[in-house]
């Protein structure tokens, strides 16, 4: 009786090994999807916003007829910069923590008094 438990514990301890060697060669195959996968997880996002709030891309779109293309098309390089602006200026906080205000502060970080 000894014996049997001797060798199951042995073979627990082998499948134990495999496992944690097969997750270790899965998570370097998969490291290689995450980039994609990203992005379609952006992408997804987006669809799920704009499903959200069809009346917001409505209103771009006839504000986009009503000033013209070309119009719009002058808006656009000063509204990029200001979005990458933006943008910078939002991951400055997880850079520098002491700019967020507690207004600002991310679910993340604990609340200080």
């Amino acid at each position: 009786m000894n014996a049997k438990l001797i060798e199951l514990a042995e073979r627990r301890a082998t499948l134990v090994a495999r496992a944690k060697a097969q997750r270790a060669d899965l998570s370097l195959v998969l490291a290689s999807w995450s980039s994609p996968l990203g992005l379609i997880d952006k992408g997804m996002a987006w669809i799920r916003y704009v499903k959200r709030y069809p009346v917001v891309v409505a209103g771009i779109v006839a504000l986009a007829v009503v000033a013209r293309p070309w119009r719009v098309m002058k808006w656009l390089p000063p509204g990029w910069l200001v979005w990458r602006v933006a943008r910078v200026a939002l991951g400055a906080r997880r850079v520098l923590p002491g700019l967020a205000g507690p207004r600002f502060r991310s679910p993340q970080e604990p609340h200080k008094r």
